[in-house]
């Protein structure tokens, strides 16, 4: 069994912030749209997306809420309950930690990822850059030793 809940090391308590944060923003930026999809909600026009594949924001915030949003929380949940679901393993490449520290890396890697191609299509802004630090954080923090000991399997599966 991984880590015990019962004591979570700091750097544990911090990635379940970082994730908390990311997801609780990514709310706040997707569901507007998915609410508006002009963009009128959160001060946007299509105008802003004509480089982009998109004619509205409809789909940048379904994937804004899904990914950046619930999937954020979902993977700071997981690593703060570590729950014993089985189902989860069978796409975790790490079989000797919990899913949830695959899932928390996956969150930091997907904010990573989602900035790189959103800057194909809108000018590079402080918001950019923040999401990108805070994704390579969520990454580090991941990486770290308290972290993966708190997430590490007794005996590997």
């Amino acid at each position: 069994m991984p880590g015990t809940t019962s004591h979570r090391p700091l750097v544990v308590k911090l990635l379940a912030f970082l994730e908390v944060f990311l997801g609780v923003n990514g709310l706040i930026g997707g569901i507007p749209f998915l609410l508006a999809p002009d963009g009128s909600i959160l001060g946007m026009t299509p105008i802003q997306l004509q480089k982009t594949p998109f004619l509205d924001f409809t789909v940048p915030g379904l994937l804004l809420t899904l990914y950046l949003g619930l999937y954020p929380l979902a993977a700071a949940y997981a690593l703060w309950q570590l729950p014993s679901w089985r189902w989860p393993d069978l796409i975790n490449p790490f079989r000797q930690f919990h899913w949830s520290w695959a899932g928390s890396l996956a969150a930091g890697v997907i904010s990573v990822i989602w900035i790189i191609v959103q800057i194909q299509w809108i000018p590079f802004g402080f918001l950019h850059f923040f999401i990108f630090f805070w994704g390579v954080l969520i990454m580090r923090v991941a990486l770290l030793p308290g972290v993966r000991d708190y997430c590490k399997r007794a005996s590997s599966a």
